[in-house]
């Protein structure tokens, strides 16, 4: 009879082989590319897929970093194969995150007077600056409420989407960014997300025309066009990572920054940040 430790060891390696193999097939790697990145033989990673052999906690991490997990992801394959975190992981609004936390508040805000956000892993907003939220005054309250999410707030009828004059090609571009995202990830999150904002009904002036040309370049560069109090919004953005988080909760943040498109938009946006919206 196996003794309880041989057997929990067993269930840590087959979890641990079977996370290994899901990320190596997302990742379209043969058992041979991924073996001799790893400089191991192709016979040993398949023996770790199956649940045969179990490695150690450096070939863990090592073929983690080859496959480009989150950092959440190699926690998760470290605790499958019985290992402790690599990473820690703190709260956002934690004190361990305070300084970081002010940086990205710093930076957002001398984004102004163009809007800027700071969101997590599944959209949620965690800060912007005094430009974007001024934009989201029409905006049913319940969708501002936290967790607030900027997809929601994008696509949802009582959000922003009556004012996006593109909404049609927003509404895909938007889509098509998050169906990529859980694609790569397999977050389930991301996935519910998806389902929700995929069912989300067409409004009268998607199918309207419009004189305004479209982006030139669609597939570059979209450009987001707001209907604002003072005319006309074009807009495109960036998003922006942290080069070497230790942390995951750094690690999933991204700041999206807007700018304008043409000249009207900057000088829109200027007096809307005086006006404050």
């Amino acid at each position: 009879m196996d003794s309880p430790r041989s057997t929990a060891a067993s269930a840590s390696s087959y979890a641990i082989g079977g996370l290994l193999r899901d990320w190596r097939q997302r990742r379209r790697l043969s058992q041979l590319e991924l073996a001799l990145e790893a400089e191991i033989s192709t016979r040993h990673l398949s023996f770790i897929e199956t649940g045969r052999a179990r490695p150690s906690r450096e070939l863990v991490l090592r073929l983690a970093a080859l496959l480009e997990l989150p950092l959440r992801e190699r926690n998760r394959c470290l605790l499958s194969a019985g290992f402790a975190p690599a990473f820690a992981e703190a709260t956002f609004d934690s004190q361990a995150l305070a300084a970081a936390r002010e940086a990205v508040q710093r930076v957002i805000d001398l984004h102004s007077p163009f809007p800027a956000v700071a969101v997590d892993r599944h959209w949620n907003l965690q800060l912007a600056n005094a430009s974007a939220q001024a934009l989201l005054g029409a905006v049913a309250p319940e969708l501002l409420q936290p967790q607030a999410n900027v997809l929601r707030i994008s696509l949802h009828p009582r959000g922003l989407a009556p004012q996006i004059i593109n909404l049609k090609q927003w509404r895909g571009h938007l889509l098509a960014r998050l169906r990529r995202q859980v694609h790569e990830s397999g977050d389930a999150a991301l996935a519910s997300l998806l389902a929700e904002l995929s069912a989300y009904p067409s409004l009268p002036h998607e199918s309207e025309r419009h004189d305004t040309p479209e982006s030139p370049t669609p597939d570059v560069l979209m450009l987001f066009r707001l209907r604002s109090p003072l005319g006309e919004l074009a807009l495109f953005s960036t998003i922006t990572v942290f080069g070497t988080p230790a942390d995951v909760t750094l690690s999933e943040l991204a700041l999206e920054c807007f700018y304008p498109a043409d000249a009207a938009t900057a000088e829109r946006l200027r007096a809307l940040s005086i006006s404050g919206g």
